[in-house]
Formats: structure tokens, C-alpha cells, sequence
């Protein structure tokens, strides 16, 4: 068997009073595929700190295969000290590396390379981080959260890139489908020691619950013995003193390992504080229209949103979906068109940035904006370190400033903040960024739960799934559509992803208003292949029109029931046979309009 590239083994690291890592094992062969997984302030950044060699352990075997390049990519890239962002990416590059490289994920990712450092976006500086980390095509790549404050576009492209490189992987993330498409081995950290299956994430959760049932029944056995040994010592018969020495010995050993086991860390207890029941009708826009230049963000987009909905955004970075979100809660006035809003609404927002967060302020302070050591929640004052609590923070961290928390951390600060507010509509702006899988499953179930509406924007795609009841997607030149269900059935209604339908959007005529391309020139059969098509198909040629139209009203037939927004709820089943049906007369349609083109062609090379 071939020697790992890496390997860390039994490695221990203490900041403060517990470890952080107590025996910690990481290997790494060549091409692997490897997730590591763990609650949030579990140390999985710090492993892979260790494991890049940025951060030393306390103690443990540490072995990279000499030769062996490695390259991280961390959560907050530092940037500092370049001019560039191509002199930042090219600065990762090693000796005998291809600059073209360089210059080609740049261009990939959407950026020119001679930008300041200094004035890009969150989601420009992950890409350039990521440009840098990808660029000298490395033995391991250590990605911690690369996902983060990136568009889906760039998350399906993303995927594809690693899905290429013959580098071996540890990737720490949130997202579900994304760790689902990459990862072939799981490693789970855990107060502080870490479990390893060869299986992807898909069968992680299956393990970890087997792992947590099992240490439960241990812990009742264990139980049982120190009460039956405790009993023993109220009321059993004095035997030799030698044997009840020994026996007392016994007794005091269980109740040490009892007292020093580190149990597994509490659940998130997550509840929305809900005001007034707001009106039926939550949002109606109509025809509205945004533009900032002559770049038309928003055109003559309408939606109809009662209360119960739970409406999902997305689209790409700089697409316009924050704009749109505020002309809806009427925080941006459109340039055209109307929005009515219903009646006793009480909005509470989440800025995916943090910025509402003073990184001075303690974690108390935080939630109770400096007013003592109360705070209101669901119109009952609790103590703000009882609801800290709920969220995993520990009673120390209660007076520890905002600036030492992790990114999952900060989003848990800003997640009890907003859900302490009394709301009936909740706008969410990427809730679901750094956030362990654990913090997620609770967000999930509490969102499903919640009386109220709900705006989502997310790059999440599991997330959409699992809580969107209808997504709103950019459709090119300022449109937007609307589509019934999660992210997946909206691919399915729309048969392509957003990548290839940004692609189609820059080629497609503005004043063109259906979203089907028409059959493309590439897509025809090489011209062999048609000449082998007999003249005898004349029948076939006068056919397909009056089929093509046929299809066409048959899909917008489906399309027009697919549009009532509470179809999904009402008939999940006549739904998902609504949408299969779309796919499938879709596929008919393409090969129709594809087998008239070929014999359009061949009619005209004959001479008509």
C-alpha cells in the first residue's frame, strides 16, 4: 500500500482550559476524496490549519510526503500587501507552475485580475482565493468552507473544477449537496478525537446517530453499575476488608470516569419569537422595474406572496437579488410599478455580512444591545446567558467580545438576535454561511414550523429544497420567473441549471420572451448524417409544425398549472407528474424542432 501524502496522528491542542484536540488522526492518500465534518468550534479549522503547517500541536505524529505540494485555502483570505488580484493568485504559484493557469481561473471565475484587492466584494475575494488554491494544481488541496459567499453558478462550476483535478481533497463545508457530489470518505471530528468512514457524507449522519445511540446505552450501563455498586455500599454484608477496599476502589474509578467523560454537545434549541398574525396577503408587486445605468436589474417582474409562503431567491452575484428583495419589503423604491404590502406586518431581517455585530461588544452585550442582562423573547424576559445557552454558547463566552467567534459562531450570535425579535415575516440573507450540519437540521425544522412568511436568498441548494416553497430565479436582461417548489424543481421545470441558462440568456435577443432556445446550429446532425435522410420523409416536414405546436400549448398548459404558487402544497403527487411531465415533453419538443431543422436543410439544399 502506498504512504499517505499526509498524516497527522493523535494530535492534541489546548487553547485555554479544555482541549481543543485530544487525539486527532488525518490521512490523506493520493487522489482522495475526504469531507471532515463537526459542530462548529469543534477545531475542524484549526486540523486543517495544523495540517497545512500554519498552526504547530501541542503534541502528534505529523508526516507530508517530501516533495508533496499542499495549498489552503482558509475562510477570510488576507490580501494585504499585493496591488493585484493577479499578483495575489500568481503569488501562489510554484516553481515550474503555468502563469496561464492563473490567468485562466481568473477569467473563469469571473474576474479581470487587475483589480485592488482592496475594493472586491466578499464573494470576489473567496473567488480570487480560490483561483489561488486551485491555480498550481497541488497533491492536496485543504478547502475550508469554499462555498461561502459564492453564487450557485460558481458553486455547479466549482464543483466540476475538482471534480477534474487529480489532487487529493479535504474539504470542510455546510452544504449538504455539495459535500454529497465530492466527498468518497468522511471524517468526523468530535470533542476532540476524530472517526473516519470510507463513505461519502451522504451516509455520514447514519453513522453519527449509530455512534451517539450507542454511546447513550454505554452511558445507562455504566449508570447501572455505579447504582448497584453504590447499594452494595449502603447495605451489603462486610466481607474481608481487602476485598471491600478493592470494591470501594472500583466504585470511586466509575464514578471518575462518569465525572471526566466528555458527553456530546447539546442540540440547538431554536424558536422564532412570533408577532400578530399578519394579513393574508403578505407582498404584491406588479410590473416592477429597477435599472441602474442602462442595466436593467429588475423588468417588469409581478408576484403575488400570502402569508405561509416561503419564497426562495437566487441567482448570481450581482444579479439583483438584494434589490429585488428590498423593493418587495419596501426598502427601494421600483422606478416602475407598484408593491402593496399587507397588513400588520413586523419584519425582522438577517444581513448575511454580520456587519449588525460589533466585533468590540461582548456576546451578551450583542443580544442585549448594552441594556442589562435581560432580554425579551416571545414577550417573556430571560436571562441573556439562559438563551445563549440555547444556542451552544457556553456561560464564559458570554462575556468573551464578538471578534473571537468563529464564522458558525457569528451566525448563531446573529441567528439569536433575529429570532428573539417578534416577526411574521423573516427576510434572510445567506443564514445558512458557516452554520454546522447540526445548526441546520434545527434551522430546517424551525423554519418549517414558523406561522409567518418567509424571503430567502441562498446558495444553499439541499437548504432550498428542504424549505422553499417556490424559487425566483433571473431569467437575463432584468426578467425573473417564478417557479413552484425547492432549487430542484425549478431545474426541472426550467431543464437547465443556472449556469447554462446565463449562457443562453447573453445570447438570446432581448425581445425574445419564451425561455427555450431555439434548436442550435451545433445541435444539427453533421452533414453525412443528413444527406442520409431520404426526400421520401416530405410527409414527416409538413407533420412537425402542427406537432411542435401541439407540444408547445401541451407544456404551457403544464406551466399554467405549475404557476398556482399553492399547487405544491395542496397536490405534492399532481405536482411532481406535472413537472415530470414538462421534462418529458420538453425532450420531445428539443427532438422535434431538432429533426425539422435537418430536414429544412435538406429541402433547401435540393432546391426547395
Amino acid at each position: 500500500m502506498a504512504p499517505p501524502l499526509l498524516s497527522l496522528q493523535s494530535v492534541a491542542l489546548t487553547f485555554g482550559g479544555t482541549p481543543l484536540l485530544e487525539s486527532a488522526d488525518l490521512s490523506v492518500g493520493s487522489g482522495e476524496r475526504v469531507c471532515l465534518v463537526g459542530r462548529n468550534g469543534s477545531g475542524k479549522s484549526t486540523l486543517l490549519r495544523i495540517a497545512a503547517g500554519l498552526v504547530e500541536a501541542d503534541r502528534g505524529e505529523i508526516f507530508r510526503q517530501p516533495g508533496a505540494t499542499i495549498r489552503y485555502l482558509p475562510q477570510e483570505p488576507d490580501m494585504s500587501g499585493f496591488p493585484t488580484v493577479s499578483a495575489y493568485v500568481e503569488a501562489g504559484l510554484g516553481p515550474g507552475d503555468d502563469p496561464y493557469r492563473a490567468t485562466y481561473l481568473l477569467a473563469e471565475l469571473g474576474l479581470a485580475g487587475d483589480e485592488a484587492p482592496g475594493t472586491l466584494s466578499g464573494g470576489e475575494a473567496r473567488r480570487a482565493a480560490i483561483a489561488r488554491t486551485l491555480a498550481p494544481e497541488p497533491d492536496i488541496l485543504l478547502l475550508d468552507e469554499p462555498t461561502n459567499h459564492l453564487d450557485l453558478t460558481t458553486i455547479e462550476w466549482l464543483e466540476t473544477e475538482l471534480k477534474g483535478l487529480r489532487s487529493a481533497i479535504v474539504l470542510i463545508s455546510h452544504d449538504r449537496r455539495f459535500l454529497d457530489n465530492l466527498s468518497r470518505s468522511t471524517v468526523w471530528l468530535d470533542r476532540g478525537r476524530t472517526r473516519r468512514i470510507e463513505r461519502g457524507f451522504s451516509s455520514f449522519e447514519t453513522f453519527r446517530d449509530e455512534v451517539l445511540a450507542e454511546e447513550e446505552a454505554e452511558r445507562h450501563k455504566l449508570d447501572r453499575k455505579i447504582a448497584a455498586e453504590e447499594h452494595w455500599v449502603r447495605y451489603g454484608v462486610t466481607a474481608r476488608r481487602k476485598r471491600n477496599v478493592r470494591r470501594m476502589a472500583g466504585l470511586a474509578a466509575l464514578r471518575q470516569t462518569r465525572l471526566t467523560e466528555r458527553r456530546a454537545a447539546g442540540g440547538v434549541k431554536m424558536a422564532a419569537s412570533e408577532a400578530e398574525q399578519s394579513g393574508t396577503l403578505v407582498v404584491e408587486a406588479k410590473g416592477l422595474s429597477k435599472s441602474f445605468g442602462e442595466r436593467a436589474v429588475v423588468a417588469g417582474f409581478s408576484t403575488r406572496i400570502v402569508r405561509g409562503d416561503r419564497v426562495g431567491i437566487v441567482g448570481p452575484n450581482g444579479a439583483g437579488k438584494t434589490t429585488l428583495v428590498q423593493m418587495l419589503t419596501g426598502g427601494l423604491p421600483p422606478d416602475a410599478g407598484t408593491v402593496r404590502l399587507g397588513a400588520a406586518l413586523a419584519m425582522v431581517a438577517l444581513d448575511q455580512k454580520r456587519e449588525a455585530l460589533d466585533p468590540n461588544d461582548t456576546l451578551a452585550e450583542a443580544m442585549t444591545e448594552g441594556r442589562g442582562d435581560t432580554i425579551t423573547v416571545g414577550g417573556e424576559a430571560r436571562h441573556v446567558i439562559g438563551y445563549l445557552k440555547d444556542f451552544l454558547f457556553s456561560p464564559e463566552q458570554a462575556r468573551t467580545p464578538v471578534r473571537v467567534l468563529s464564522g458558525g459562531e457569528r451566525g448563531r450570535i446573529m441567528l439569536a438576535r433575529a429570532l428573539a425579535k417578534p416577526s411574521n415575516l423573516l427576510v434572510l440573507d445567506e443564514p445558512t454561511n458557516d452554520l454546522d450540519l447540526e445548526t441546520l437540521d434545527v434551522l430546517e425544522e424551525m423554519l418549517g414550523d414558523y406561522p409567518g412568511t418567509i424571503l430567502l436568498i441562498s446558495h444553499d441548494r439541499d437548504f432550498l429544497d428542504r424549505v422553499a416553497t417556490s424559487v425566483i430565479v433571473p431569467e437575463g436582461n432584468g426578467r425573473w420567473l417564478e417557479y413552484a417548489g425547492g432549487y430542484t424543481d425549478m431545474l426541472a421545470q426550467r431543464g437547465a441549471d443556472l449556469a447554462a441558462s446565463a449562457a443562453r440568456s447573453a445570447a438570446r435577443p432581448a425581445k425574445e420572451a419564451s425561455p427555450r432556445p431555439v434548436a442550435a446550429a451545433s445541435s444539427v446532425a453533421p452533414a453525412e448524417g443528413r444527406k442520409r435522410r431520404s426526400f421520401h420523409q416530405q410527409p414527416a416536414l409538413r407533420s412537425l409544425p402542427g406537432r411542435i405546436d401541439a407540444l408547445s400549448r401541451e407544456i404551457a398548459a403544464l406551466q399554467a398549472r405549475l404557476a398556482d404558487p399553492a399547487l405544491f402544497a395542496r397536490d405534492r403527487a399532481g405536482f411532481d407528474k406535472a413537472s415530470a411531465a414538462i421534462a418529458a415533453k420538453g425532450a420531445e419538443l428539443e427532438a422535434a424542432e431538432t429533426e425539422w431543422l435537418e430536414l429544412e436543410i435538406l429541402r433547401e439544399e435540393a432546391g426547395g
